[in-house]
């Protein structure tokens, strides 16, 4: 398993399901199985397919919300929302097999993070975004770059409303990566998109 900081870097994927992941595998170092609609089961088949996938193609997978999913499916990341299993018990179940990533929305939210172990954070929505129904408020570049400075060697990845035409600001503010689901996968050419992206110019020593 490579270091968090390589993994996290450039245009960090996410994904409803396997096929859509493909295409971009070559402008992305992970790729996210994100399903909010499908079952157990479903998910545990989708997430055994593109971690095979995944594996092929030397590129990190991870599930979002379910740590059993992302050990099931011997993936290498398991990231949480605020509403998932607490950072606390997801460690005690998956010990050091999996890297965990904690979406958070405030200065608090990181700092709970932080303190309890988080390898990465998310952070957002930097911008607004239609990819959630009940999104929490937007943040801007500002908070961005004071969770940056805030987590340190800790990558930082910038979530909502993260676009082929606003990435480069973004790696300014200090993010490792850019989380993208609808500027890539709505886009008219996903793969440009998702190049784009991966080379908006990411480099945590850039900060605002």
């Amino acid at each position: 398993m490579a270091r968090v900081e390589s993994l996290i870097r450039g245009y960090y994927a996410i994904v409803e399901t396997p096929e859509q992941a493909g295409p971009l595998l070559a402008h992305t170092r992970i790729v996210q199985l994100r399903n909010k609609r499908a079952s157990a089961q479903q998910l545990l088949s989708a997430a055994r397919k593109l971690r095979e996938l995944t594996r092929k193609n030397g590129v990190a997978f991870c599930v979002n919300d379910r740590v059993d999913i992302a050990l099931a499916a011997e993936a290498d990341v398991v990231h949480l929302g605020q509403d998932d299993l607490p950072l606390e018990a997801a460690r005690a179940l998956a010990g050091h097999r999996l890297v965990i990533g904690v979406s958070t929305h405030s200065v608090a939210q990181a700092q709970a993070a932080l303190a309890g172990g988080a390898d990465y954070l998310g952070f957002g929505p930097v911008f607004p975004t239609a990819s959630k129904d009940n999104p929490d408020p937007v943040q801007g570049l500002d908070a961005l770059a004071t969770i940056v400075r805030l987590a340190d060697r800790i990558p930082v990845v910038a979530i909502g409303g993260i676009t082929p035409n606003n990435a480069a600001a973004v790696a300014r503010a200090g993010a490792a990566a850019g989380a993208a689901i609808s500027s890539v996968l709505s886009a008219p050419d996903s793969v440009t998109a998702a190049k784009q992206i991966d080379e908006a110019g990411w480099d945590s020593s850039r900060r605002l």
